[in-house]
């Protein structure tokens, strides 16, 4: 009876240095995943100039672009050297505008060519002033959020 249960023992600590194993296998092949990803992004982005879009099932993928990879590219390491390094961590590109700011935006550009088009009709121009320095405001005010 006692063999059984020293066996049984046995078996479940393999079981579990098995599992720790194919954790810390499984985390670092997503890794690599993730960092050939982000080296196909960025040379997608440099030769085509728009963003690779990942897979619809994939509902979010993003990367900061190193402030230093134009320095790079010009002079390229070699393979090797890529291997030895470790893994570049995936991180966020700079973030897009919220909705309401890109709103505003356009809001404020619009107001602006109609300020335009009413000073060189000679019309009042008050309003239209008022109404950009209004969205201009709201708009520091968004991006101090």
């Amino acid at each position: 009876m006692t063999d059984v249960i020293s066996d049984y023992q046995r078996w479940k600590q393999q079981g579990e240095d098995l599992r720790v194993q194919a954790k810390q296998a499984m985390e670092s092949r997503f890794r690599d995943l993730l960092a050939e990803a982000v080296r196909i992004a960025e040379e997608y982005r440099a030769d085509f100039g728009t963003p690779l879009k990942p897979a619809s099932p994939v509902t979010a993928f993003r990367y900061k672009t190193a402030a230093k990879s134009k320095a790079k590219k010009a002079g390229k390491p070699k393979a090797g050297a890529k291997e030895e390094k470790p893994a570049p961590r995936v991180e966020q590109p700079p973030a897009k505008p919220s909705p309401k700011v890109a709103g505003l935006q356009k809001r404020l550009a619009t107001a602006k060519k109609k300020l335009e088009d009413a000073k060189a009709a000679g019309t009042p121009t008050r309003v239209l002033e008022d109404k950009i320095y209004e969205l201009e405001d709201e708009l520091r005010l968004a991006g101090q959020a």
